[in-house]
This record gives C-alpha cells, sequence and structure tokens, in this order.
C-alpha cells in the first residue's frame, strides 16, 4: 500500500508528468449547497498546450502498450493504492464539489479503485488479448495454409471525458481510463469543470504510479479547458484514436459528429440518455405493494435522480390495482426531501425539464415531494399519463435529469406491446412480476433485448455491478454503441483491435503468439481453446 501523500490543488492541468498554468482563461466550481466559489480557480488550456499533451500521449504509446501483462497489472494497481492514499481530503474536496454527502464519495470511491484492480486482474489474466493461433498446414489440398496468429493491441491515446454525476468513478480514474490503461492505451482526461479540485487530485494519483513505474510521462495527462473548444479540439486531434464520454445526449452528439468528420474518424464510446422504464405486472402488485412503492421512490430520488440508471418511465395497469400502486408511491414520494443537485446548471435543467412535462397534454402531477434545504434541492414529481399519449408524444421520451418520473397506464398486453416498440435506446429495463404473469412477459422480453442492454427482474435499475457479466449500455441514444459496455470487464475491448501475424518468424512474434507462450495465455488454436 502506497503511504499516504497530500498533493496541493493548484488549478493547473497535469501535462505528461507536469504542471502547467493554462493560459485560455479561468473558470472556478461552485459549491452546489451554497452557491459559493471554490478556491484555487482553475486555468484554462490553449490549442498549443492541448497539442503538448497529445503528442506526448503519442509518444508514450509504443513504449507503454509494449509493457507486459504482469507489469501493466502492477501499474493499474499502484494507481488505485494512490488513489486511496489521498486519504480524506479527496472526500472533503468532493463533497465541497458535488454536494454528495461523505457516504456516497467514499463508496464512489471504493468502486473506482476496485475498477482499477478489475482490470489489472483482467490485464494479468490476458484473455482480452484474445491469442488465437492457426498453425500452417503445409500439406493442406488443394491449397496450403500458411501460420496465421492474431491478438489484439490497444487503439492509441484515449480522450475521455469526466462526468458529471460520478467525480470519481466516471471522471479521472474512473472506468473509461481504468479500462483504456489497460488496453495499453495512453489516456488523456477532460476534466469536468464542476469538481476540478477532485479531479486533480486524482490525476496526481496517476501521474504519481506513472513516474514510480518508470512509464513514459506521456501516458497520462489531465486537462482544464471549455468543452465546446478545448473539449471539440481534443475529439478533433489527429494523434487522438478514441473516444470515452458520460454526459448529455447533445455533447455525446456533437462529440459523434466531430470524430466522423475526422480525415481519419475513430469511434467514440458516448453514453447520453436513458429513462429506463419499468413494467409493472399485476402479480407484483398483489405481492406486497408497499415495498414495490418505496423501492420505487427509493430508486427514483437515489443521488437526487442524477444517476444514469434512474427509472422516468414506470408501466403500471389501469384499474383499482394500478390506481392502489399509483397512491402508495404517491404517498411514499410526498414525504422525501430534495438532495442538493451537483450543479446549479443542473438544478435550473431539472426544473425546466419537470415545468415542459407539466404543461404536456395528457399529463398530470400525481404527486410531490418537498423541496430540500439548499437552493439547488427541489423536490421529486410523479405524473401521470396513457399509452396512447406516451406513444404520440416523443417529449415523454426525453430525459429530465433528476428525481422525475411518470407512470405510463395501459390496460392491455397489446398496449404495453405497442409501447415497448415506441422506446427509443434504453441503458436498462426492469421487470417487476410473479410467476403468473410469466405469460404476459414472455412476448415482452425479445422486444426489451432490441431496446436496452440490461434487463432487470424484481430489482431497480440504480446501482451498477462492476464485473465480468455486467453491460452498462444500449441503443442509441443510451449510447452511441450499442455494441460495448463502459462497465465490467468487457469494457477494455472498446479500445483495442484484431491484428493478425502470417508466417512470421516466433523469434519477431509478440509474446502472446510466440510457440512457448511466455505469458502462458489460454490462447485458441486451430479453433480450439487451450489452457495455459
Amino acid at each position: 500500500m502506497t503511504t499516504t501523500f497530500s498533493p496541493v490543488i493548484t488549478g493547473q492541468s497535469l501535462i505528461a508528468g507536469r504542471a502547467v498554468e493554462g493560459t485560455a482563461g479561468t473558470a472556478q466550481a461552485l459549491n452546489p449547497a451554497t452557491n459559493e466559489k471554490l478556491e484555487p480557480a482553475i486555468t484554462l488550456i490553449d490549442d498549443r498546450q492541448l497539442a503538448e499533451a497529445t503528442a506526448a500521449a503519442a509518444a508514450a504509446f509504443d513504449t507503454y502498450r509494449a509493457t507486459t501483462p504482469a507489469e501493466r497489472a502492477a501499474f493499474l494497481e499502484r494507481i488505485a493504492d494512490n488513489i486511496d492514499a489521498l486519504g480524506a481530503p479527496l472526500t472533503e474536496r468532493a463533497v465541497l464539489e458535488t454536494g454528495l454527502p461523505a457516504a456516497r464519495i467514499d463508496g464512489e470511491r471504493a468502486r473506482t479503485v476496485g475498477q482499477l484492480r478489475l482490470f489489472a486482474g483482467v490485464v494479468r489474466q490476458g484473455d482480452h488479448l484474445q491469442a488465437r493461433i492457426d498453425p500452417a498446414l503445409p500439406d493442406r489440398a488443394p491449397l496450403p495454409r500458411l501460420d496465421i496468429r492474431q491478438r489484439h493491441i490497444g487503439l492509441g491515446p484515449v480522450a475521455v471525458f469526466g462526468a458529471s454525476n460520478f467525480p470519481l468513478a466516471f471522471s479521472t480514474g474512473g472506468g473509461d481510463t481504468a479500462s483504456a490503461l489497460a488496453a495499453g492505451c495512453p489516456v488523456i482526461v477532460k476534466a469536468h469543470n464542476a469538481h476540478p479540485g477532485t479531479a486533480e487530485l486524482v490525476g496526481h494519483a496517476i501521474v504519481r504510479a506513472v513516474e514510480e513505474f518508470g512509464l513514459p510521462a506521456g501516458v497520462f495527462s489531465l486537462i482544464f479547458g471549455a468543452g465546446t473548444s478545448i473539449g471539440q479540439a481534443l475529439v478533433a486531434d489527429p494523434n487522438i484514436k478514441a473516444v470515452g464520454f458520460t454526459g448529455s445526449r447533445g455533447g455525446g452528439t456533437a462529440i459523434m459528429a466531430t470524430a466522423a468528420a475526422r480525415p481519419e474518424p475513430i469511434p467514440v464510446y458516448a453514453e447520453m440518455s436513458s429513462i429506463n422504464p419499468v413494467f409493472v405486472f399485476p402479480g407484483a402488485i398483489e405481492d406486497d405493494i408497499g415495498a414495490l412503492a418505496t423501492g420505487l421512490v427509493g430508486s427514483l430520488t437515489m443521488g437526487a435522480g442524477q444517476f444514469c440508471t434512474n427509472p422516468g418511465l414506470v408501466f403500471v395497469p389501469s384499474g383499482t390495482q394500478g390506481d392502489g400502486f399509483v397512491a402508495a408511491a404517491s404517498e411514499a414520494l410526498r414525504v422525501t426531501q430534495g438532495s442538493t443537485m451537483l450543479t446549479r446548471g443542473i438544478a435550473a435543467a431539472c426544473g425546466e425539464g419537470v415545468a415542459k412535462l407539466r404543461n404536456e397534454a395528457d399529463v398530470t402531477v400525481v404527486a410531490e415531494g418537498q423541496p430540500g434545504p439548499t437552493e439547488n434541492a427541489p423536490g421529486a414529481v410523479l405524473f401521470s399519463t396513457t399509452t396512447d399519449s406516451f406513444r404520440e408524444n416523443l417529449q415523454l421520451q426525453e430525459e429530465v435529469f433528476g428525481a422525475a418520473g411518470i407512470f405510463v397506464r395501459y390496460n392491455s398486453q397489446d398496449e404495453l406491446l405497442a409501447s415497448a416498440e415506441a422506446l427509443e435506446g434504453q441503458l436498462t429495463a426492469t421487470i417487476h412480476a410473479t410467476a403468473s404473469d410469466n405469460a404476459t412477459i414472455a412476448p415482452l422480453l425479445p422486444v426489451l433485448e432490441r431496446r436496452v442492454g440490461r434487463i432487470l427482474f424484481n430489482s431497480w435499475p440504480t446501482g451498477v455491478e462492476v464485473g465480468p457479466a455486467m453491460v452498462h449500455g444500449g441503443p442509441f441514444p443510451a449510447t452511441s454503441d450499442s455494441r460495448s459496455t463502459s462497465v465490467g470487464s468487457l469494457a477494455i475491448m472498446r479500445f483495442q483491435r484484431p491484428v493478425s501475424y502470417q508466417n512470421i518468424p516466433d523469434e519477431l512474434l509478440p509474446a502472446a503468439l510466440q510457440e512457448a507462450n511466455p505469458w502462458h495465455l489460454n490462447r485458441r488454436i486451430n479453433g480450439q481453446q487451450t489452457a495455459s
């Protein structure tokens, strides 16, 4: 374990191991609980300083990707140790910058270091390399086969955009950074300007690990700048080969457009917008209406509704049974108190989204919670509408980033299926039911498979397990590429590509493909999986 260290927050970018004062103006974070300015102001870099970071990343790529699995795994573990070693000051700063409670920040730190250690295990095992060997068949008729071998390599330097809602787990040292580093890619993080001190502290932890392992300094940089200028310039830079983004639909699509318009287009893995529908069936209401109602309200209001998986849409049967569930959930919601949202801007946007829903035809307010004690802590809201209105009004599928949800009342299985078909792509879909509902559920599942990345049964979508089987992705607009996940060990595959080696002498082959198998990898030989 690395001993505790306490880097000073300077408001400067960390470019290839150096603290660099930006020359393109300043910005300042606010405490969302008080709207007070937090010191120090951050200095924003210009295009020339950005080019230094991307050039250093490109220069570091070949050296860094040549590290052995053991070396790279140990490096990831050291980053985790260093983040832990930041101690209480990291929690305290993150609380000031986000308004989130200390327990939430500490839990997110545990998830962040857990992700890094997960990817260390992935790298050490080596299955992500997907080593394949088709040995030569010189006597094959009618044509012989040459020796062909394949492995995956990193794409190159990756741009990562820090998320507003997860200052640790989806930001400087979060899942995108961890998976890109695990793939052998240098990383440049565009920090979120709402929590710059938190970002800088974690940035120092990564820089320290780079120095401790004697890696090229360009393996990691952290930059501060305006998203509409430096962020777009980062994506457009020819040294960048992939992008990881978590944020708004507008921001994600703008980045996608820039990446696609480059002379060399690059992949963008953007997580953007999801309202995470919940499908409530009669059996679940009969089973325990109280637990179901409190579970919904708890998931809806968790983190002030600022999780990407908060349930924003709840399909409930019409009639007295469904009325009872709506009433129970409404009663549970009315006693809730709003929590401070991440920024003044996010709270204002939430208010605007709620105001739009209030003005929609055939949408009614069924319950409102109490505002919280701070200016940026609006109360939660539940609305209700019909399946016909939901299908006809695309505005009802727009994400409200906050604790706001809509009950959609359905009269039949056909109505429910038609509404599911009308859904945009989502991160999750949740089913609450008992065995008595199985016949009705069965035709819904294939529809949901086409619409979402994760299907849950009798649980709630908030809370994403970090493990090998997790998918945190989905069809557009949930993400920009439904073939990928941003959480779990499969996330490493976003930042890799396959390379084949035909008839290469053994001594020139990469270690992963040499006959002696020096890294003791599981490999697929002649199409058959073989253990190391």
